[in-house]
């Protein structure tokens, strides 16, 4: 039994170092609710995947600056020593600016893909937060399942320790044999094991909490009703349909990839471009001279290909290869969540089942445990017997704990699936990351008034491909 202490001690002294490295033991999560509110504002994987999508928008501002001017200016001074004509030095200054006016639809088009990636990328990061609170919730259910195991493996040592000092009196009046203490006592040696191992599960579920939620459990309420969960199994699977976040994802990313064929398919036709220059040249090095030899200079551009070595062709038919592989997952995709809808429905009614199941179980072991337990006093049962019904009860007990567990992680999964697993949902009142406020407030960065003009007339272009 000492040993047992130090093992129970040991455990709990190693959670306690892993809490404190984690820095997050002060604060404790109370509810499911108060757990998935702090997951969705420090979990790193939320973060991560926050910041990659704020970089994706800024794909898009690149993509747009195409429509723009490019304005440059350049200075250079210029000192030679020639043992022929002695000393010479100049100085030169200008401004270039370069206008494409028309590219046979490619900005446009390019434009378009960036756009639907920005899309895809906003689907993505819906489907990590579903990931990430789907996690909260296995974790929380695990520690609260383990905290009713814990219990429940405590309160049958404690019995089993109860009958072994029983069947000890009772031997030594004479009245039960040696066999009945021995029965007792591996009885109580395999219940001081699996109350070990029930403890060690506990420690192993606590740090998994940490690693998702970012503090530790200590005192767990039961789980709310899920919210928005559907009555039957064709509501679930067309809401599934409509909402996966990672089949919205794949479309997204279809018709990016469609709009990159377009792009490709502009460089078969001609670009427009406007070019103008000022600058001026002056011997010496007297700057202030440039104003009075300057030259002005615009261009008009017209440039169009007549041969590039199978590479334009070769180009556009990866991307029209790439957006036919993104067509086959994206029904891949669709297929994975009608599945998963089928799946999650399965489990959660077989869960639900094997939750009433195991309730009338419980009741039954119990009252068995019991009516044996009686019948033992006065003769009519023995101590194997009783030692039987206390195990049948226990096993009962940790079977309905683990069915109620499963039913819930089942629930949440296809609430998952069907694009329902939100923050907003479990905490209406929580402060939600809108990655499209921050694609909004970056998009129109560096806008010049000429790009509506130049994006309607490659848009004319793009329209027709």
């Amino acid at each position: 039994m000492m040993k047992f202490k130090l093992a129970r001690y040991a455990a709990v002294s190693v959670l306690a170092l892993t809490v404190n490295a984690f820095g997050s033991i002060g604060a404790q999560a109370e509810s499911l609710n108060d757990a998935i509110a702090m997951a969705y504002a420090q979990n790193p994987t939320l973060q991560r995947s926050r910041a990659t999508q704020r970089a994706t928008d800024e794909s898009y501002v690149q993509t747009r600056s195409q429509l723009g001017p490019n304005l440059s200016a350049s200075a250079t001074s210029t000192y030679n020593d020639l043992p022929t004509a002695g000393n010479r030095a100049s100085t030169s200054a200008g401004i270039t600016a370069n206008q494409t006016l028309f590219a046979s639809g490619g900005i446009a088009s390019s434009l378009d893909a960036s756009r639907a990636n920005v899309k895809s990328g906003q689907e993505g990061l819906r489907s990590t937060e579903s990931g990430v609170l789907l996690d909260v919730i296995s974790v929380y259910t695990a520690v609260r399942r383990d905290q009713r195991a814990l219990q429940i493996s405590q309160d049958n040592y404690d019995i089993l320790k109860q009958q072994l000092d029983q069947t000890q009196a009772q031997f030594d009046a004479g009245q039960l044999t040696r066999t009945d203490v021995a029965q007792s006592q591996a009885r109580l040696s395999a219940s001081a094991a699996s109350l070990a191992s029930a403890q060690a599960q506990l420690d192993s579920d606590r740090a998994s909490y940490v690693a998702v939620v970012g503090q530790a459990p200590v005192a767990l309420e039961p789980e709310p009703t899920l919210p928005g969960l559907p009555s039957d199994f064709n509501a679930a699977l067309d809401a599934a349909q409509k909402n996966n976040p990672d089949l919205q994802s794949a479309l997204y990313a279809a018709d990016a990839l469609k709009a990159q064929v377009r792009a490709q398919r502009s460089t078969f036709g001609p670009t427009v471009s406007l070019s103008a220059s000022t600058g001026g040249n002056v011997p010496g090095l007297k700057i202030g001279d440039l104003a009075d030899n300057d030259a002005t200079s615009a261009s008009l551009r017209l440039s169009i290909p007549l041969f590039s070595a199978g590479l334009n062709g070769s180009r556009v038919r990866q991307a029209t290869e790439n957006y036919n592989a993104q067509v086959a997952v994206v029904e891949s995709t669709r297929r994975q969540v009608v599945s998963s809808v089928s799946q999650a429905w399965s489990q959660m009614l077989a869960a639900r089942s094997a939750v009433s199941s195991n309730q009338e179980q419980v009741k039954a072991a119990t009252v068995a445990a019991e009516g044996v337990k009686v019948e033992q006093q006065v003769g009519l049962r023995t101590n194997i017997e009783v030692l039987n019904a206390q195990q049948e009860l226990k096993s009962a007990q940790l079977s309905l704990v683990e069915a109620e567990r499963s039913q819930y992680v089942a629930a949440s999964q296809l609430l998952s699936v069907m694009g329902g697993m939100t923050a907003k949902a479990f905490v209406p009142d929580i402060e939600v990351y809108d990655p499209q406020k921050h694609f909004d407030d970056v998009k129109k960065k560096g806008w010049t008034p000429l790009e509506p003009v130049v994006h309607a007339l490659d848009g004319l272009a793009a329209g027709g491909k």
